[in-house]
């Protein structure tokens, strides 16, 4: 830690270069008064760093907390520190092209009249959407005022927008608030952001469909006058993915594809997982198209980088980051190590230690090693002990058996916290919960190893998981006013297909084992047919289906659609056939749970 460059002020410096003005208070409500972001509850991060925390992760915190309007370049601003993500405004012609409107509408609309309060109000001529998380469309109602405006995104970003935030939605939501510490109150013992961001909002997510889609490399468009370069990055930090050079202001934004920190191979809410290899050809080739012809690199996250040099040398370090950890991981898991294995032994080159924005803050090498490794091999690492194993709690009362007891396991995790060793004092009080949840003094014991491995962690989502996990332990399941990417529009953006696989995630299969119908579904504003057959506890969609019998046919709009799988009734359906049919699928269906426990069982 002695090592590192506390002495150097370049980060601060950027972060604050540009500025225009804050947003005071920096506190956005929604329309019925709840609060949906709070910037001035981080104002503590002004102070010294307390022993609560890593300096590393409190130094970035300070940084990503820096809120609000900034000039990048002639004509080019951001609003920063009033969402997770960053607002981009270019200047056109007749008004301004908003890029990434942030998670929430409320929060677009502040950052949107922000703008406008020192830069003049004008309209929104052109929005564009980086890539396909809900941090970089979510506010986009907040910012068009319904207006018929191009809205630009790369290839296939509604199928992964959708797709994303819908199949595993409910448990990527649980596992985020953990992720992003949703509950935990902002302060040196608690929440200190999340590396990327401070947080993310809790407003209304919106989604408003794209109209021209980006489908090559060197694509230009013009929008109200101003000229954008397109480079299309699938597979990178998300599936559908964009970089693009505005030429005539010569400024870069690397979406989030280079950013202040070490990324997510694979995030810890659960995703898809990242081809590292992909994300780093993909920065040699931004640098080969870009660099000559860019005076400043900004990102959806953090501060700009300015000058040619720097930004050749921000990309190479995080182009050599991302292919360092590829291509060692391969390496060593050829050589017949797991992944937990490469994951300990993995060393950073020092060039890449001594650069501020290589740490993982957001991501961390140990779990984006994991990830490689499970992109390649999967979860099983080869060991046929571990091919058929119990599960958490009939393994935990096994093992707290062989140990002597409950009260054995905690007198030896009392003794390896005694000594330092804290990540097995973790692992032995885990057993213990597992075994008997009510065993208070493991819960608290537990809390308390957390606690200190929340405060001496350098990456947010770890320290964010740790102090949630002791929340959990101590106060019970945590609840929060999480933001919802199950919206309406998220909903309607759905196609049919994607509603049908949406239904058929949630058939309890042994319950439906003995029930077998067919019910056409003919789509009358889309002019489609689809059937879906319930079938050994299966839900099977077909598309314009050939013959065969059904025992319902209905006739209703995709939107009519939604509603019926939302819980609306189907009352005034035109249909033919059992109408009851809908109450056998209805019944066979299983509501997810989205308060489902982490860290105890």
């Amino acid at each position: 830690m002695a090592d590192l460059p506390f002495h150097d002020r370049t980060d601060f410096d950027n972060a604050e270069r540009g500025f225009v003005a804050k947003l005071t208070p920096a506190l956005i409500k929604a329309a019925d008064g709840r609060v949906v972001w709070d910037n001035d509850s981080y104002d503590f991060l002004g102070g010294d760093c307390p022993e609560t925390a890593h300096p590393s992760l409190w130094r970035q915190a300070r940084l990503c907390a820096k809120q609000g309007l900034f000039e990048v370049t002639d004509g080019i601003y951001q609003v920063r520190g009033l969402d997770l993500s960053n607002m981009t405004i270019v200047e056109g012609r007749r008004g301004v092209i908003v890029t990434d409107p942030l998670v929430s509408t409320e929060c677009a609309a502040a950052a949107l009249r922000l703008y406008r309060d020192h830069r003049g109000d004008r309209p929104v001529t052109g929005l564009i959407y980086t890539h396909s998380h809900a941090d970089h469309f979510g506010g986009a109602r907040g910012v068009t005022d319904g207006a018929d405006i191009p809205i630009i995104a790369p290839a296939h970003f509604m199928e992964h927008a959708v797709s994303e935030n819908v199949y595993a939605g409910t448990a990527m939501n649980r596992r985020a608030l953990y992720m992003y510490g949703q509950i935990l109150p902002p302060s040196p013992e608690g929440q200190l952001g999340c590396g990327l961001g401070m947080a993310t909002s809790t407003g209304t997510v919106s989604l408003i469909p794209p109209t021209v889609d980006i489908t090559r490399t060197g694509q230009e468009e013009t929008i109200d006058g101003v000229r954008v370069v397109f480079q299309l990055t699938p597979g990178t930090e998300a599936p559908a993915e964009m970089n693009f050079l505005f030429p005539d202001h010569r400024a870069l934004c690397m979406a989030e594809n280079a950013t202040h920190n070490l990324h997510n191979v694979l995030t810890l809410r659960g995703a898809l997982v990242r081809d590292a290899r992909v994300w780093a050809r993909y920065l040699t080739e931004a640098i080969a198209l870009f660099a000559d012809h860019a005076d400043v690199a900004f990102a959806s996250h953090h501060w700009p980088t300015w000058g040619k040099d720097a930004i050749v040398t921000f990309l190479s370090q995080q182009r050599d980051l991302y292919a360092y950890l590829h291509d060692q991981t391969v390496r060593m898991l050829n050589r017949g190590m797991t992944g937990s294995e490469i994951a300990e032994a993995m060393r950073m080159p020092p060039a890449l230690e001594q650069a501020w924005h290589t740490h993982g803050y957001y991501g961390s090498v140990s779990h984006n090693v994991k990830a490689i490794y499970q992109r390649y091999l999967g979860w099983f690492d080869g060991n046929p002990a571990h091919l058929w194993e119990h599960p958490p709690v009939e393994q935990s009362r096994r093992y707290v058996e062989c140990l002597g007891g409950a009260t054995a396991v905690v007198a030896l995790a009392e003794r390896y916290v005694q000594q330092g060793d804290l990540r097995f004092a973790a692992t032995l009080l885990n057993h213990a919960v597992f075994a008997d949840q009510g065993d208070s003094s493991a819960r608290e014991l537990l809390a308390q190893v957390y606690t200190r491995m929340g405060h001496g962690a350098e990456n947010a989502t770890w320290r964010n998981f740790y102090l949630t996990g002791a929340t959990e332990l101590t106060t019970g399941r945590p609840s929060a006013s999480t933001v919802s990417t199950t919206s309406p529009d998220l909903l309607t953006a759905l196609t049919a297909e994607q509603i049908f696989d949406s239904l058929a995630i949630r058939v309890d299969g042994p319950n439906a084992w003995k029930e077998r119908f067919a019910i056409d579904w003919h789509l009358t504003d889309l002019d489609e047919c689809h059937r879906t057959t319930l079938s050994n506890g299966t839900l099977i969609h077909e598309k314009s289906p050939s013959g065969g019998r059904t025992d319902l046919t209905l006739r209703l709009t995709k939107q009519r659609l939604v509603g019926l799988i939302s819980g609306e009734g189907a009352d005034g359906i035109d249909h033919d056939g059992d109408l009851a049919v809908l109450d056998r699928l209805t019944s066979v269906l299983e509501q997810p749970t989205p308060d489902f426990p982490i860290v105890t069982p």
